[in-house]
């Protein structure tokens, strides 16, 4: 009661006056100081997420369904590649891809047609830009050509390359992932900079690098004109 009066009595703007009443009677501590901006009729348009167990559940029943039904194939599907993120900012890190390299199947020694019938996933469109990736997924392929335990198409009629009758009556379904990745962790101990490490910038040698990567379509371009103007100069 006395702050409402000492309020009336101070001539301030209504809405501060409802503020500073807010503030006595309501608020505690240090928090936000209440202002939402409501829509009329906006508790119509809640959004309200009372279906999220039953998607769980159907989730989970459709998960165990395509498991069946891909049975004795790993749960996870088909083998992926190991790539670097893009964007200087995610290229320390390395994940799965979206499928193997032609490269990669033929230094493998692995066939295309084959590869797909393994559940060994082909991506043509990618290419190889490091000699140390096109190592890393060969030796995946070959390290998951070694575990592959393959089913013959007819059990009467098993054919070279299938897998022997005792290793399938052992073999389960793979519910984890194929050959998991893990992060390559590579531990650097602190040292002191020597004067030829000073001498020499890594970021501009970067930037050149880049540059003459960027422009070496461009330069060969130049080169061949001036050849060929040479060329016609000579003739006249």
């Amino acid at each position: 009661m006395l702050a409402t009066a000492i309020l009336s009595e101070i001539m301030l703007p209504l809405d501060l006056r409802v503020l500073l009443l807010i503030v006595h009677n309501e608020m505690k501590h240090n928090n936000v100081l209440p202002n939402g901006h409501f829509h009329k009729h906006w508790q119509n348009y809640v959004r309200t997420w009372f279906n999220q167990p039953g998607r769980k559940k159907r989730r989970r029943t459709a998960r165990q369904k395509k498991a069946l039904a891909i049975a004795p194939r790993p749960v996870a599907g088909s083998l992926r590649p190991v790539v670097r993120c893009p964007t200087f900012k995610y290229h320390t890190k390395v994940r799965s891809g979206r499928g193997f390299t032609l490269e990669e199947l033929k230094t493998a020694q692995i066939k295309l047609r084959f590869a797909k019938t393994v559940g060994i996933a082909v991506d043509h469109r990618r290419k190889n830009k490091s000699t140390e990736s096109l190592q890393a997924n060969v030796q995946r392929l070959q390290e998951y050509q070694s575990k592959l335990i393959i089913f013959p198409r007819k059990q009467n009629k098993p054919k070279a390359g299938d897998s022997e009758a005792s290793v399938l009556t052992v073999a389960t379904q793979l519910k984890g992932p194929v050959l998991p990745i893990t992060q390559i962790k590579t531990d650097t101990k602190a040292r002191m900079i020597t004067d030829e490490e000073r001498k020499i910038s890594v970021f501009r040698s970067m930037r050149v690098a880049r540059a003459n990567a960027r422009l070496i379509g461009i330069r060969a371009k130049r080169v061949k004109d001036a050849e060929a103007d040479a060329a016609m100069k000579a003739k006249k």
